[in-house]
């Protein structure tokens, strides 16, 4: 299979992403002039739009009314930019996809403050759709997000186990994957069957986008990603190459010393990121990222055939074919 691109499975919902990104853009209007150059500066800075690509892709293949979809999409992505305005402030990352962060050019209780605004304006979206299911799982999603942020800051270092990885990335990304899948599906007035199944692949696409990002934490250049190689690990914070490596070396002392919190120096981090680059532990974390993936299609597979169904497909494909 040729390697594919993003664009290739946007075609079904390029015009209503159009829409739901002057959506987004209007969110601060009315209001302080600092707000809408924050916003604006946030939506110029990348991404690619996959959550409400998800949400809008399911919306199309269930028949959903094409205006609410763009509503829902437009809060599932302002939900998704607040919560990685708060990350930055707490991460203290000044760069993100090589862009200067909100926290880089304002005080901590302005860019908190702007986080909240966002959160605010999402919330607000979602109460657009008219639909209460959709807006107690979005209210659910984010209090899991929040959540899954307070575990790892205080009881996410140094821990190497595989359920409390998998639990760890389902909060701070596949909730929200789940959430424009199934939401989605709620708006298309199907039964709750189906809404399950769409729940299921948005975690498990969701699941395998953040193995996939860990994983390019170790194999990516700091240039091109904008924070330091494997600065998950550097945090102490254990992804699934590192766990796979731990599996396979318990007696590193490299890696002893990131899980005693008693990390000595670059030289030895090097070895380490070396030591899990060499290791088969990269594949092994693509293999487990591909097996998500299937269990994506797995629960698309009754759903109807048609050109959104196809690009679900894709995007499932997209994540792990795209990237090794």
């Amino acid at each position: 299979m040729s390697r594919m691109t993003f664009n290739n499975f946007l075609n079904p919902i390029r015009e209503q992403l159009l829409e739901v990104e002057k959506l987004m853009r209007s969110q601060a209007d009315a209001h302080h002039s600092d707000l809408a150059a924050a916003l604006h500066h946030l939506l110029d800075s990348g991404g690619k739009r996959i959550r409400p690509a998800l949400a809008l892709l399911t919306g199309g293949m269930l028949k959903a009314d094409p205006n609410r979809l763009v509503i829902l999409a437009a809060a599932i992505e302002l939900l998704h930019t607040a919560t990685l305005v708060h990350d930055d402030l707490i991460d203290g990352a000044f760069l993100r996809r090589g862009n200067a962060t909100l926290n880089s050019r304002w005080s901590p209780a302005a860019t908190v403050l702007t986080g909240d605004f966002i959160f605010a304006r999402a919330a607000r979206l979602a109460a657009e759709t008219n639909s209460m299911s959709v807006m107690h799982l979005f209210a659910d999603t984010l209090a899991t997000i929040v959540s899954g942020e307070i575990t790892q800051m205080f009881f996410g270092r140094g821990v190497v186990d595989l359920q409390h990885y998998e639990q760890r990335i389902y909060a701070k990304t596949a909730s929200l994957f789940e959430t424009a899948a199934s939401s989605a599906a709620m708006l298309s007035l199907v039964k709750q069957p189906v809404v399950e199944q769409m729940r299921c692949y948005g975690y498990a696409v969701g699941m395998a986008f953040q193995i996939v990002d860990d994983v390019l934490d170790f194999i990516g250049e700091q240039v091109t990603m904008g924070k330091p190689v494997a600065s998950d690990l550097r945090q102490g914070l254990i992804t699934l190459p590192a766990l796979y490596y731990w599996e396979s070396f318990p007696d590193d002392r490299d890696m002893k010393a990131v899980l005693g919190g008693n990390h000595r120096g670059e030289e030895e981090m090097n070895r380490l990121i070396a030591g899990i680059r060499e290791s088969g532990s990269i594949h092994k974390a693509m293999d487990t990222a591909r097996q998500f993936v299937e269990r994506g299609l797995q629960a698309l597979k009754d759903m109807p055939d048609n050109l959104e169904r196809r690009s679900l497909e894709h995007l499932a494909r997209y994540i792990v074919d795209s990237q090794l």
